[in-house]
C-alpha cells in the first residue's frame, strides 16, 4: 500500500502560535511520529471522565497501537494537531477522512497548490471526515478546542475536505457547545445514544463573527495582563542608584503601584532581604520568591535574556516587558535572537512587549502601573497611546504633559489611560492595543505613532471596527524610506505609503503627519463633541486673527462664517455672551474662540472662565465642539485645560493652540471623522449578480494555472492553511495584448506617484501565467465584462478585412509594452471611417515608430466617446488584495491620483472610490460636460472585486482604458494573471504573527 507520508512532507506552515481565551498562548502544530511520549504523558493526565467522553467506554491508558495510529499521519487523509504549552501537550485534535458509508476513505490523489484534486474527475476524494477532540481538564475553559477546531477546519479545506462529522456522548455538553458556537451550517441528529454533528467546513459570516469576536476577547485579555498585574518583578535591578532596573523600580514606585515589587539581581548578597531606601523585597533569582509574579521588567544584558525568560516561563509569568537593547535593531545576529526571544516567551505561554522597549503605563486608580523609563506617572484622562519609539514616547508624554495634563484628582484634558512604547514590536503590537481599547470603558480616543504595519490588512480590520466606536489617530514615521525600520520584522509589502494612507482612511482612521498633530487632534477629539457638519463660527477680539483663522478654514474644506470681530476692547463677559450666541446659532456646527493679548487690565482666567461657562450652558440641541487660538497667552491655555485651579465638577474643558492652523487642521480631522462615522452607520454590501459563472470561472482557472503549478511540484505544501474539551474522536487572485499587468503597470492595481506601485505581481519571480487575450477575456466574461473585441492586423490587407469584420469606423492601435496607452506618442487613430484613411493610419504609424512586428497593431471597433478611466486589482502579500481606480494617463500616472480599497468592496466602497479622486469632477460633468455613467463604473468595480475575491489565483487584472460615456462602459484593453495565492490570514485561523 503506498504511504502517503512519502508524498507530503511535514506542513511547516500549520504551525501557528494563539493567544487562548484568558490571554495566555500556545502553539498548534501538527502531530509526528516523535510525538509517542509526549502524547502518553498527555493522556495520562486526563480525567477519566474525559477519557471517558472521548470513546465513550472507560479506556484508562493508550495501547502501542493506539500510539501509532495517533502519531502517525499521512497529513491528508489522516491529521492530528496538537496544543502545546512548553514541550507539553494540552490538547489534541484529529481527523480522518471517510467515505460515504462512514468508512476509513482510501488514500487521496495528490493535490494542488489550490486545495483541488489534480486528478480526473472520476477518481475525487471523499470529502467528508470524522473529527475527534481532547483536551487536558487543567486547560479546560481557556478556548483551546475552539481554537483547535479553526485550525483543523482550515487544514482539512485545504486537503480538499468540505465536511466534518463529530459523534459526542449528550453529557459532553462542553464540547457540544464547541461545535454548536463555532458559526457553520450544520445538522444534528440523535441515535444509538450518540449525537451526531455534520456540519461544512465552509467559512459563513456567522463562523467568521465567532472568530473574529474570540480572537478580539483573547488579544485584549492578553494586554489586559500585562496593563493590570497584581504583581510585578524587575529583573536586573541594580544594587546602586541608577541604571534602567533601577529606574523603572524607582517609577514603580514613586507612581503609587498599588501591587506588589521585587527587585531580583542574580548579583544581591545571600542574606539581602530588601533592596533599600526603597524597601522593597530582594531577590537573586526568580524562584526566590514565594508567590506568583504577573508581570516581569527584564532589564538584563540581551545575552542573558534567554535564562531570564527560562526562569519566568517556569515560574508561571504572564507577561514580559524587556527592555534590553542589542536584538533585531542591531544586526542578524540580533534578529535571531529576537526570533528566539519571542518563541521561547509563547512556549511558555507569555507575551512579549518589546525588546528595546520604553515601558507600559496604566494610570488606573487601581492599578497605577509605571513600568516605564518615564519620571512620573501621567495623571489619568481618556487617550490611548501606543507608540513604537521609545524617543517618540517621550516626546508625546511630555508635550501632553505640557498641554496641562489635568489635576491629580481630575482627569485632565490630555490625560493618559494607557501607554505603551512597545519597541522592536516583536510580539505585542498595534494590533493587539487596538482590540484592547476597542471596549476599553477608561479610553476614548486611540493615538498611535507607527514606523510599520506588520499585518495591514488585520490593522485596516481592527481600525474600522474601533474607529466606529472611538477616533483612532495615527503617524507613521518611514513613510519614504522604502523599507521597514531597523529592527522591525514585518512581511513585504509592494504598496507605496500612498496606498496605505488611503486605505487607512477608508477605515476610519485619522491620519495625520507629525507628532504635533496627533496630539492637537487628540486633546480635541478627548474633551469635544464631535461635530454635526463643516460650518465654523469664529470669534475673538482681532480681525486679523479671525481672518487667518477664516483662510486656515477654506484651506482645510471647512465652510466658515464670517468673523465676528468683538475688538480689543472686549471684555471676558463679551467672549461669554458672542460665544453663547453662536453656540445656539443653527447657521454653525463649531466654534473658534480666537484670542490676543489685551492692552489694560483683564485676566486670563476670567476668560477661560467665560468661555468654559458658554460651553457649558450651551442650551438645547446637539453640543458642538468649541477650540481657543490663543497668541501668546499661556496662562488661558491652562486655565482652560484645568490646571492651576479645580474647576467644579463637571466642567467643560477647551482645547487651546499657540496658531490658528493648528486649531483648524484638528477641527477638520474631527470633521471628516464625523461624517466617516456617520456613513459606517449604515455599511454596504457586496451586491449578488445573476450572470456571475464562478464555477466556470475555477474550472477555467484550474486548467490555465496547471502547467505553473506541475512546475512547482505542486504537492499543496506551500499553501497555508491559515498562519493561523473532549469529544468522540481525541477528546478523540488590451484586447490582443499578452503583456503581464506587473510589467505594464507596476503593481496589484495600486498606483502611486507614478501610476505604480513598485514591483508588482508581474515581476514577482513566483510561478503564474500571464493570460492570453482570449483567455483573459473569457475569464472576465464569466463575471460579466466584456472586452471590445480587438484583432491582429500584421499587416494593412488583415487590418481592412478586420475592420470589415469588425465596421467602420475603427481604431489602429499598438499593443508593444513601450507603446500601450502612449497617446502623447501618436501611436493611437481614431476614428478611420474607410479603407483609405485606414490604409494611411498604417503606413503612418509603421514609417515612424517601427515595423508591424515590432508594434503589434491591432483593429478595434471605436467605442462611444467619454471619459478614459483604469480599474485595476491585485494582491499584495501583506495587505491582501486591492482594488484600485483612476483617470487613465496623467492623472493617475503623473499626479498619483488613484483611490484603493480592500476587497471585497461594497456598493457603497464602489461609489466613494469614484468620488474620491481629485478628478472626480470631469465624471459628474465638469464645466458644461455631460456626466458620464457612474452607475456602470460601479457595477464594473464592484464584478472585478468579485472576480479577484472569488479567486485569489486572479493576483492582477489591469483594465485600461475603460470609456466611461454618458450611457454605458467600453472596456478596450484587459490583461491578468495567474499564479498560486498567497494565503488569506484574515480568512484563516487565529494566529500570531510569525515573521
Amino acid at each position: 500500500m503506498r504511504s502517503p507520508s512519502d508524498h507530503h512532507a511535514y506542513p511547516t506552515h500549520w504551525e501557528a502560535d494563539v493567544v487562548l481565551r484568558d490571554g495566555g498562548t500556545a502553539q498548534i502544530r501538527p502531530i509526528t511520529t516523535d510525538d509517542a511520549q509526549r502524547l502518553v504523558s498527555f493522556y495520562e493526565r486526563v480525567s477519566d471522565e474525559s477519557k471517558y467522553y472521548r470513546f465513550f467506554a472507560p479506556y484508562p491508558r493508550l495501547s502501542d497501537r493506539d500510539v501509532h495510529r495517533f502519531t502517525h499521519h499521512d497529513y491528508v487523509d489522516r491529521v492530528g494537531l496538537a496544543a502545546t504549552v512548553g514541550d507539553e501537550f494540552i490538547a489534541t485534535v484529529r481527523y480522518d477522512r471517510i467515505d460515504a458509508r462512514g468508512m476509513p476513505a482510501r488514500p487521496s490523489p495528490t493535490t494542488t497548490l489550490n486545495g483541488r484534486s489534480a486528478a480526473p474527475p472520476d477518481a475525487a476524494p471523499a470529502d467528508e471526515a470524522e473529527v475527534a477532540f481532547l483536551v487536558q481538564d487543567a486547560h479546560q475553559g481557556r478556548g483551546v478546542a475552539s481554537a483547535l477546531l479553526e485550525h483543523i477546519a482550515a487544514v482539512a479545506r485545504e486537503r480538499g475536505i468540505r465536511r466534518f462529522a463529530a459523534e459526542v456522548l449528550p453529557a459532553n455538553t462542553k464540547m457540544i457547545k464547541v461545535f454548536t458556537d463555532a458559526g457553520y451550517t450544520q445538522k444534528r441528529s440523535f441515535e444509538d445514544g450518540v449525537v451526531r454533528l455534520e456540519f461544512d467546513l465552509e467559512p459563513t459570516d456567522r463562523s467568521l463573527a465567532v472568530m473574529r469576536g474570540r480572537e478580539q476577547r483573547a488579544e485584549a485579555r492578553s494586554v489586559q495582563r500585562l496593563l493590570a498585574p497584581g504583581s510585578v518583578a524587575v529583573i536586573g535591578t541594580s544594587r546602586t542608584p541608577g541604571g534602567v532596573g533601577r529606574t523603572v523600580l524607582r517609577n514603580l514606585l514613586d507612581g503609587g503601584f498599588t501591587g506588589r515589587v521585587h527587585a531580583v539581581n542574580h548579583a544581591f548578597p545571600d542574606d539581602m532581604e530588601r533592596l533599600e531606601p526603597e524597601g522593597v523585597p530582594a531577590h537573586r533569582s526568580l524562584r526566590a520568591i514565594e508567590e506568583p509574579v504577573d508581570l516581569a521588567v527584564v532589564a538584563v544584558p540581551a545575552e542573558r535574556v534567554p535564562a531570564v525568560v527560562a526562569e519566568c516561563g517556569d515560574h508561571g509569568v504572564q507577561g514580559l516587558v524587556v527592555l534590553s537593547a542589542g536584538y533585531a535593531e542591531s544586526g542578524r545576529e540580533g534578529r535571531d535572537r529576537q526570533r528566539d526571544l519571542v518563541r521561547q516567551a509563547r512556549s511558555h505561554g507569555m507575551r512579549v512587549i518589546g525588546p528595546n522597549a520604553f515601558g507600559v503605563i496604566n494610570t488606573a486608580e487601581g492599578v497605577r502601573l509605571n513600568a516605564s523609563l518615564s519620571p512620573q506617572l501621567p495623571n489619568p484622562g481618556r487617550l490611548g497611546l501606543f507608540t513604537q519609539s521609545g524617543a517618540i514616547g517621550i516626546a508625546l508624554l511630555s508635550g501632553l504633559h505640557r498641554r496641562g495634563a489635568g489635576l491629580a484628582s481630575l482627569a485632565g484634558i490630555a490625560g493618559i489611560s494607557t501607554f505603551v512604547s512597545a519597541g522592536n514590536r516583536a510580539d505585542v503590537s498595534g494590533n493587539d492595543l487596538l482590540q484592547y481599547w476597542y471596549d476599553d470603558p477608561r479610553t476614548d480616543v486611540v493615538l498611535m505613532y507607527l514606523e510599520s504595519i506588520g499585518n495591514p490588512r488585520k490593522f485596516t480590520r481592527l481600525a474600522r471596527r474601533t474607529a466606529a466606536v472611538k477616533p483612532v489617530v495615527v503617524v507613521k514615521g518611514a513613510r519614504h524610506t522604502g523599507s521597514a525600520p531597523t529592527g522591525h520584522a514585518v512581511p513585504t509589502t509592494r504598496i507605496p505609503d500612498a496606498t496605505v494612507s488611503d486605505l487607512l482612511r477608508r477605515a476610519g482612521v485619522i491620519r495625520v503627519d507629525t507628532v504635533t498633530e496627533l496630539a492637537d487632534a487628540g486633546v480635541l477629539l478627548a474633551s469635544q463633541p464631535l461635530p454635526a457638519g463643516p460650518r465654523v463660527a469664529i470669534l475673538g477680539n482681532s480681525e486679523s486673527l479671525g481672518l487667518i483663522t477664516y483662510d486656515a478654514c477654506l484651506t482645510e474644506g471647512l465652510r466658515p462664517l464670517p468673523p465676528h470681530d468683538l475688538t480689543t476692547a472686549a471684555a471676558p463677559e463679551d467672549f461669554r455672551r458672542a460665544l453663547a450666541e453662536a453656540l445656539t446659532d443653527d447657521a454653525s456646527d463649531a466654534v473658534v474662540v480666537t484670542a490676543i493679548p489685551w492692552v489694560g487690565d483683564g485676566s486670563a482666567r476670567a476668560l477661560a472662565t467665560a468661555v468654559r461657562e458658554a460651553a457649558q450652558t450651551s442650551g438645547p440641541g446637539p453640543a458642538k465642539p468649541v477650540a481657543v487660538v490663543h497668541l501668546e497667552i499661556q496662562e488661558l491655555a491652562e486655565a482652560l485645560a484645568g490646571t492651576g485651579g479645580e474647576p467644579a465638577p463637571g466642567t467643560r474643558r477647551i482645547p487651546a493652540y499657540p496658531a490658528a492652523e493648528r486649531a483648524v487642521r484638528a477641527l477638520a480631522e474631527a470633521v471628516r471623522y464625523a461624517r466617516w462615522r456617520q456613513e459606517a452607520a449604515e455599511p454596504g454590501r457586496v451586491p449578488e449578480y445573476d450572470d456571475i459563472d464562478e464555477a466556470g470561472a475555477a474550472a477555467d482557472i484550474q486548467v490555465l494555472l496547471a502547467p505553473a503549478e506541475g512546475a512547482s511540484g505542486g504537492t499543496g505544501e506551500g499553501t497555508s492553511a491559515g498562519a493561523g474539551e473532549g469529544a468522540g474522536g481525541e477528546t478523540g487572485d488590451g484586447a490582443g495584448d499578452r503583456t503581464s499587468v506587473g510589467a505594464e503597470s507596476g503593481v496589484s492595481g495600486v498606483s502611486g506617484a507614478s501610476g505604480t506601485a513598485g514591483a508588482g505581481p508581474g515581476d514577482d519571480m513566483s510561478p503564474g501565467v500571464e493570460l492570453s487575450a482570449a483567455d483573459t477575456q473569457r475569464l472576465l466574461a464569466r463575471y460579466g465584462v466584456s472586452v471590445l473585441p480587438a484583432l491582429p492586423a500584421p499587416d494593412p490587407d488583415t487590418a481592412v478585412r478586420a475592420a470589415e469584420r469588425l465596421g467602420f469606423p475603427v481604431a489602429l492601435k499598438p499593443t508593444a509594452p513601450h507603446l500601450r496607452h502612449r497617446a502623447d506618442l501618436g501611436g493611437v487613430r481614431l476614428e478611420l471611417g474607410s479603407e483609405p484613411e485606414l490604409r494611411r493610419a498604417y503606413a503612418e504609424l509603421t514609417d515612424y515608430l517601427g515595423r508591424p512586428e515590432e508594434l503589434g497593431l491591432v483593429v478595434q471597433r471605436m467605442a462611444p466617446r467619454g471619459v478614459d478611466t483604469v480599474v485595476r486589482a491585485a494582491i499584495d502579500p501583506a495587505a491582501g488584495a486591492v482594488l484600485s481606480f483612476g483617470l487613465a494617463g496623467a492623472p493617475s500616472e503623473l499626479l498619483g491620483d488613484t483611490a484603493h480599497g480592500l476587497v471585497p468592496v461594497t456598493g457603497r466602497d464602489a461609489a466613494e472610490l469614484i468620488r474620491s479622486i481629485r478628478t472626480a469632477p470631469l465624471l459628474f460633468g465638469w464645466r458644461g460636460s455631460k456626466p458620464v455613467d457612474t452607475a456602470a463604473l460601479e457595477e464594473l468595480l464592484l464584478r472585478v472585486s468579485r472576480l479577484v475575491d472569488d479567486h485569489p489565483e486572479m493576483v492582477a487584472v489591469d483594465l485600461e482604458p475603460v470609456v466611461v460615456a454618458q450611457h454605458g462602459l467600453s472596456v478596450l484593453g484587459a490583461s491578468a494573471r495567474l499564479a498560486p495565492p498567497p494565503p488569506r490570514t484574515d480568512l484563516g485561523p487565529r494566529h500570531m504573527p510569525a515573521y
